[in-house]
């Protein structure tokens, strides 16, 4: 590990960051003052909202021209020379980006520009920088790439973003921060979107820019493990304030601020969930009970091909099943076949051989009038609310379609007494049915999507990674929430999820699945606690855990289990 020594390579000085809207001025952040040291990786957490993305932007100069600065912020580069953020010219900005501090979006596929290849992105920082032909700053771009991890870097260099995979993605986004040797680098929640086991390979990155380039990190984050696995330092904010900071061991161990503890408390945990609860000796059914909502006999679900091409098959001949009232966990990476499995229970993917029967109804060429059955039995809560409400429509008027469109109201005004009944069963003010949907946070939109799922009182529930772009603390309210309409409402569910200590706090069974087919299956406590397939092993090694102590002994055997 590189040393961590006092020189500061970011200084911040009573930072105040103020917004101008239509309304009153929003204050993000109100008098801060912290340091990045040299060789450090310093993490700044809190919830939406606190101003942690907000004081990264304003290290590299990024806030919109609505902004007011007040304060200091100096950045200083590998050759001693230092830039006054708050005063600096755009030409002096442009200067310092890439060159002494760069950024590493939480988005990567925005971050990409889709029409040019990504040699051509790394190659245009560098030359907006050094003097280089195109072959020079091609060959560096190749060379980056190799030390970032990209398979075969001579060929990947000419292809377009479009062509990587995500965890792929953004280890370009990297590469582009790495290439001019930026002695800062922000990350900015790097990890949210990705699974577990490419999280893992990213923040094994990360460390190697840290010990291997010398480079200083801010990390901006909300999930507590990845802090624990990479960060030396914390610095907690809340509503645009510093409310503690501290070595990451010691925050952990003895954290001071109720906050914080709040904040470390609603971190989910593998083995404090359901399987808490079960009994390991207790055999997994091998069966379906009776009265099964969804029973799957080898099912094959996939795409067909366009212009005489072959089709996909996504997932490849399992069985499956789920009882009245359970929730069963689905968990694996992109390209498992998770959501194509859910997608197919509702009649939006195609079943392509052995047989889905959902509610009694036969999936495998159901004709459209069919579906119409069953659709009023079947709610699906999607991973973001953002873009599955209309933005046009009151958030009443949201939760009111489903009662519309199936003819359980004459309209959204006549069947606001069902909504706000609803809206009080997800714990939101009725008041909350007025506005729109830019106007609730992440949690309450997600909330509000529980709502609308739960209008027609569902048999089966199909939640497709509904908490996986939350906060920690919101995270935690939506999953009480779930567990207790569940217990109220008795619906079955399909959990979808990468994240294991998520699908831990919910489910009665999981099934691992890879690569389209079901590599280990059982009661909660039994995959979760006593995994016998490796597969299942590297996913429960890859998942990082709030405390730093035991996440050092997990990497170790990550590292272990990590195939060459």
């Amino acid at each position: 590990m590189t040393t961590v020594d006092d020189t500061a390579v970011a200084s911040v000085r009573d930072l105040r960051v103020t917004f101008a809207t239509d309304g009153d001025p929003v204050r993000a952040v109100t008098g801060i003052s912290l340091e990045a040291h040299s060789g450090e990786v310093l993490a700044i957490v809190g919830e939406s909202g606190s101003g942690k993305t907000v004081t990264a932007n304003t290290l590299l100069g990024l806030l919109p021209e609505t902004a007011t600065l007040s304060g200091a912020v100096v950045i200083r580069g590998r050759d001693g020379g230092e830039t006054d953020v708050v005063h600096a010219s755009h030409a002096q900005l442009q200067e310092m980006r890439g060159r002494d501090a760069a950024m590493v979006f939480q988005e990567p596929s925005t971050a990409l520009n889709p029409v040019f290849t990504v040699g051509f992105q790394i190659a245009e920082g560098l030359q907006a920088h050094e003097r280089l032909s195109k072959a020079e700053a091609k060959a560096r771009a190749v060379d980056i790439l190799r030390k970032v991890g990209i398979p075969d870097p001579e060929k990947r260099v000419d292809d377009y973003p479009h062509q990587f995979s995500g965890g792929q993605k953004q280890r370009v986004v990297i590469a582009m921060a790495l290439v001019l040797d930026a002695k800062l680098i922000i990350a900015d929640e790097p990890t949210t979107a990705l699974d577990v086991t490419v999280q893992a390979e990213i923040l094994e990155l990360l460390r190697a820019c840290r010990d291997d380039f010398g480079a200083t990190i801010v990390l901006i984050t909300h999930n507590m493990g990845v802090v624990a696995d990479l960060a030396d330092r914390v610095i907690v904010m809340y509503r645009g304030d510093i409310v503690e900071q501290a070595p990451v061991h010691e925050l952990f161990a003895n954290p001071q601020q109720e906050y914080t503890k709040q904040l470390l408390a609603a971190v989910p945990h593998v083995g404090r969930g359901k399987s808490s609860t079960q009994n390991p000796a207790t055999p997994a059914p091998t069966e379906p009970p009776a009265g099964s909502l969804v029973v799957a006999q080898k099912v094959q679900i996939g795409y067909p091909g366009r212009f005489g091409a072959a089709g996909v098959i996504a997932v490849k001949g399992v069985d499956f099943w789920i009882g009245p009232g359970e929730v069963l966990g689905l968990v694996g990476e992109s390209g498992s076949g998770k959501t194509t499995i859910g997608r197919a229970m509702v009649g939006l993917t195609e079943v392509l051989g052995g047989s889905l029967e959902v509610l009694g109804l036969e999936m495998k060429g159901v004709k459209p009038r069919q579906l119409a059955r069953i659709r009023p039995d079947v709610g699906f809560v999607f991973q973001d609310p953002a873009t599955s409400f209309n933005p046009l429509l009151t958030i009443a008027e949201c939760i009111a379609e489903p009662l519309v469109v199936h003819r359980r109201g004459l309209s959204a005004q006549a069947a606001r007494k069902r909504v706000d009944e609803l809206l009080d069963a997800v714990h939101l003010p009725t008041s909350y049915g007025d506005r729109y949907p830019h106007e609730l946070s992440g949690g309450q939109r997600q909330r509000a999507s529980l709502a609308r799922a739960l209008a027609l009182n569902p048999k089966l529930l199909i939640a497709d990674e509904p908490t996986s772009a939350l906060d920690v603390s919101v995270q935690a309210r939506v999953l009480e929430l779930f567990a207790e309409l569940q217990r109220e409402f008795g619906f079955a569910s399909l959990f979808i999820s990468h994240d294991l200590a998520v699908v831990d706090e919910v489910a009665d069974r999981v099934i691992v699945l890879r690569q389209g087919e079901i590599r280990e299956q059982g009661t909660t406590v039994q995959v979760l606690t006593t995994p016998k397939d490796d597969y299942t092993k590297r996913l429960l090694a890859s998942l990082p855990v709030p405390d730093p102590v035991e996440q050092a002994a997990r990497r170790a055997v990550w590292q272990a289990t990590r195939p060459v």
